[in-house]
């Protein structure tokens, strides 16, 4: 079925590959709701005459319809005929075409004419490998393996905080250097920013009334291919190794069933907030505990970011599948803890994390103006 969409994409992208409609949309592809300011921003500072048109996946329908209510068009889609039909056609009058994600239909789309492809990845680092350093990609067949490079090549730009964010992209699509473009990553921005930050703390108070009179550690694990999620009494217990302190457990949106889950049987010291987004809870977080989440070099810019520990117990599967990027411990802010007992020591240590080589390494370009520069730098490209 893969085979047969991607080509149904190249044939109606060919159809209109020719026709001379007017260049006069810009497309931004959403499937993480993380990004909104930017979005809003670009839809007021578009030359006249060019609309913002936001494909969105259906997961984050929410953040579609906050979109919406400022007036921006916002349209769902699917990979699916519907999409190809009537989805495609618009992108062939594009002149932008904004992604935050890896989409499997830019393999067959015919690259159109007057148009660049730029990916706004959803992250601001990367410490698990994608691409072709994830080591299973070397495994899967030479026609796979085609399809992908051919949706890597598709983009013209790529946004970057820092020079080794833009490696990772050069290693991890086989794109040349020429194509990164250092302005920070706009998602970024809401971490400088006195209004969201204030906004942050008054959802926070409203929903988790108290929470903020902690110490709060949270805890935030990446998601797993077992798509499982288990608190052990051995990490239970190293989470809970100062009794002043609260925890509050925040998984990955693939595992959010387990937060439902859990939430009906909280207790005083461990707690989970499936009302609140994680981004809104660093404002509160005190010493961040996850392992190869991108959720490290958002809180590593926050003001009040105390402490930064990563819990790898099984760093060495790990390096195996999905991958690790290469010399990671030589960046790390702190060495990886492998053991709930140390952990547990950690935590009652409450050292402070100093962050300054971390942020120079990944948030170089990250200082709360990225959305400007990089509005800035494609309206001045539209206007040409």
């Amino acid at each position: 079925m893969k085979v047969i969409y991607i080509w149904l994409v190249r044939l109606i992208s060919a159809l209109n590959f020719f026709k001379r409609s007017k260049v006069h949309s810009v497309i931004y592809l959403m499937s993480f709701g993380n990004n909104l300011k930017f979005i809003l921003a670009l839809a007021d500072k578009l030359p006249e005459g060019q609309q913002l048109v936001v494909f969105y996946r259906p997961d984050v329908e929410v953040e579609a319809t906050q979109l919406a209510a400022y007036g921006v068009k916002v349209v769902p889609f699917r990979d699916n005929l519907r999409f190809v039909f009537r989805g495609i056609p618009v992108m062939m009058t594009s002149q932008l075409i904004f992604c935050d994600n890896y989409y499997a239909f830019l393999g067959g789309l015919l690259h159109p004419r007057h148009a660049k492809i730029v990916q706004l990845w959803h992250a601001n680092g990367a410490i698990k490998r994608f691409g072709w350093g994830d080591p299973t990609t070397s495994q899967r067949s030479k026609a796979d393996q085609r399809r992908f490079q051919r949706v890597y090549d598709q983009f013209d730009d790529y946004v970057v905080a820092s020079d080794a964010m833009g490696t990772v992209f050069q290693d991890s699509y086989h794109v040349p250097r020429s194509r990164m473009k250092l302005m920070g990553y706009p998602r970024s921005d809401r971490f400088f920013s006195a209004n969201w930050q204030k906004g942050a703390l008054n959802r926070i108070n409203r929903l988790a009334p108290g929470l903020a009179d902690h110490r709060v550690i949270l805890y935030a694990p990446t998601y797993r291919d077992s798509m499982t999620f288990e608190l052990t009494p051995a990490l239970k217990s190293a989470l809970i190794a100062d009794p002043n302190a609260v925890v509050v457990v925040k998984l990955h949106p693939l595992l959010q069933k387990y937060e439902q889950q859990f939430s009906q049987s909280t207790t005083h010291q461990v707690r989970f907030y499936p009302q609140l987004s994680t981004t809104d809870l660093l404002m509160v977080t005190e010493t961040l505990v996850t392992d190869y989440s991108s959720i490290a070099f958002d809180y590593s810019l926050l003001p009040h970011a105390h402490s930064l520990l990563f819990y790898m117990s099984d760093l060495e599967a790990y390096q195996q599948s999905p991958g690790i990027q290469p010399h990671f411990l030589k960046w790390l802010p702190s060495a990886p803890l492998r053991t709930p007992s140390e952990l547990r020591a950690a935590i009652s240590a409450d050292s402070k994390t100093d962050f300054t080589k971390f942020n120079h390494h990944w948030n170089t370009y990250n200082d709360g103006h990225a959305t400007q520069r990089v509005v800035e730098y494609y309206c001045r490209y539209l206007a040409k």
